[in-house]
């Protein structure tokens, strides 16, 4: 992954700890373990390290919407907003636009 060959790394909780990924540019949580507030801000710190080219970096959570991952998910947004961080919430509707055949 350091040296390009491998463009997608897929970890596990073990990022949370000792992984240096300087240059990733991109996560996607998918959690269901309900992660605590400094895990989420552990991965999202590993993540905005900056890039060698200044580029940005992005950092998706996926969360199903009316379940209690959902819940989790409201309290750790509302940690990083107080931390400072920025982040908008954008529904899969919105993303992937209309369903097939509903006339749109």
């Amino acid at each position: 992954f350091r040296s390009g060959e491998v463009p997608v790394l897929v970890v596990s909780k073990v990022a949370n700890f000792s992984i240096d990924l300087p240059e990733a540019s991109v996560a996607v949580q998918v959690s269901g373990t309900f992660g605590s507030r400094q895990e989420e801000a552990q991965r999202l710190g590993r993540l905005l390290r900056p890039k060698q080219d200044g580029g940005q970096a992005h950092f998706y959570s996926v969360v199903a919407r009316d379940t209690l991952d959902a819940e989790y998910a409201a309290h750790r947004q509302r940690f990083l907003a107080e931390q400072g961080y920025a982040y908008r919430i954008t529904d899969a509707d919105d993303l992937l636009g209309p369903p097939i055949g509903d006339g749109a």
